[in-house]
């Protein structure tokens, strides 16, 4: 007796944790808004370039392998030659591997913009996902901090081009030199100190979080939060931490630029980085960006692994409800800074670089909030019905559509099985389609064709109730010659435009 054969079993679908399916309304969304951040690059002169999404493992920096799978943070495999390659992190690395590989060819100042997916192997959770995208905007070979003040200008007339008014967005600048000097001016300079320092740093990176308060704890002994959890902190005393607080502190750099100055004296970074912000200040000042959209900020901290010199934020000011019911501040949807030293790893001679990146995601998500996305739908197209399966019908029909679409308006023959006509209709209405074309054999022997506008049908459906009055009214549908047809349903599409227009001025 033979056993019975097993049933393959059937395969599960499920998607990676930490990846999403992107769907039609979302990718038209990110379409929407990189083609204005790109129409803004390009107008300040920048050229787009593309990289691949896997890199060598040790070009991209921080990540090198220090185990047998160099999986810290990047995902990575062994090509048949057993080097590492590496899903790319970010943007940035890949860039520097470019300029150099290139170099010889490529024109300095190297004035340059990608967008692109980036990858993190790292623990998913809300709002953080292992695969998003980013772009970003760099300049190579650009020593002069006035390159940072014109990334700086670029990011706000970004947030403006998107729609972001003046108020509800502000660039925040600061300089890592002046970081470095306060670090040293309290005692936590050198390689000695540089976990002390890193644990100063973080702390000063939770200021919106925390408030002064809580960076004061962080900054001495240590803070506890409500679960009772305890993180130790820097171990300064009162005096260092009255100085680091000063610092993250200052709300009006006019002010504050000489106390500042005092504060870091003595320091050769501090003193130059407080010279390279007067710079910058004085630069998108004289170029009409008041603090209201560029703000000189000591509390910026990000990118502490590269940069060197001046590093920036674009920080959305305006509150939205989070998944608790709060109103919270939107925060940072991008930035970034100078990164001297990137390039240089590859060429063993220094190569200045300025550049920032934008969370795609993230500012899509603001916009959203803003109602300043995907405000205008995507209309669905008109279906070309199937009454009949010949193949000269079957040719006419598709004839339609092509007049259709030839004429800009979106437009599918039914590719489904016609013989179930009311199948058709239904699929429409899911679709969302404007518009039904209908030719039957008595049509076809008259050479026309009927048009149902569908929206304005199904807004009268409501209103009629009685079977026979619906027939009398024959609602929302005409006949026409074969050769108005084009014509016809322009008009329909056109009052079925203004009607959406006026609808949304009486909401307004």
């Amino acid at each position: 007796m033979s056993e019975k054969t097993k049933k393959p079993q059937k395969l599960r679908a499920r998607l990676p944790r930490g990846f999403v399916d992107r769907e039609a309304a979302d990718i038209r969304a990110v379409n929407e808004m990189t083609a204005k951040i790109r129409e803004v690059y390009e107008r300040y002169g920048f050229d787009p370039v593309e990289t691949p999404l896997f890199e060598y493992t040790d070009a991209l920096g921080k990540f090198l392998p220090d185990a047998d799978r160099p999986n810290e943070g990047v995902f990575s495999l062994m090509d048949d030659d057993e080097q590492w390659m590496s899903l790319r992190y970010d943007l940035t690395a890949p860039l520097a591997r470019h300029v150099a590989e290139n170099f010889n060819e490529i024109q300095l100042p190297y004035r340059t913009y990608r967008a692109g997916y980036v990858f993190r192997n790292e623990k998913p959770g809300p709002g953080r996902f292992r695969q998003f995208m980013q772009f970003d905007a760099d300049s190579v070979g650009a020593p002069g901090v006035q390159s940072d003040a014109e990334m700086c200008m670029m990011m706000a007339d970004t947030m403006e081009a998107l729609g972001i008014k003046r108020g509800d967005y502000v660039i925040r600048v600061n300089n890592r030199k002046v970081l470095d000097g306060v670090m040293e001016a309290i005692g936590v300079g050198g390689e000695e100190n540089f976990n002390r320092r890193l644990t100063v740093l973080r702390a000063i990176d939770k200021l919106d979080k925390f408030g002064t308060e809580g960076v004061s704890l962080l900054l001495g002994e240590g803070r506890k939060d409500e679960s009772g959890d305890f993180t130790k902190g820097a171990g300064l005393n009162a005096d260092q931490i009255d100085k680091v607080l000063f610092f993250v502190g200052i709300t009006d750099y006019a002010e504050s630029a000489a106390h500042l100055a005092e504060l870091v004296a003595g320091t050769e970074k501090g003193a130059e980085g407080v010279d390279e912000l007067n710079t910058i200040r004085s630069l998108v000042v004289g170029a009409g960006y008041g603090p209201d959209r560029i703000k000189i900020d000591p509390s910026v901290v990000r990118g502490l692994e590269y940069y060197t010199g001046p590093v920036y934020e674009a920080e959305l000011t305006f509150d939205v409800t989070n998944e608790k019911g709060e109103k919270v501040v939107f925060g940072s949807v991008g930035g970034g800074g100078r990164y001297d030293g990137l390039v240089s790893r590859f060429m063993g001679q220094p190569v200045p670089a300025t550049g920032f990146s934008i969370g795609v995601s993230r500012l899509m998500t603001a916009l959203k909030n803003l109602g300043k996305l995907g405000a205008d739908e995507v209309l669905a197209p008109v279906l070309v019905t199937v009454m009949d399966g010949d193949v000269e019908s079957m040719g006419r029909y598709q004839r339609f559509t092509q007049a259709l679409r030839n004429e800009g308006i979106r437009a599918e023959m039914y590719q489904g099985n016609w013989k179930k006509f009311g199948n058709q209709l239904k699929y429409a209405d899911r679709r969302g389609s404007p518009i039904a074309i209908i030719q039957g054999g008595d049509e076809r022997a008259q050479g026309v064709v009927q048009i149902k506008d569908l929206i304005e049908g199904k807004r009268l459906s409501g209103e009629i109730t009685d079977n026979a009055e619906w027939r009398e009214a024959r609602v929302a549908q005409d006949v026409v010659p074969e050769a108005d047809l084009v014509a016809k349903v322009r008009k329909i599409l056109e009052a079925q435009a203004e009607d959406r227009r006026r609808a949304k001025q009486a909401d307004v």
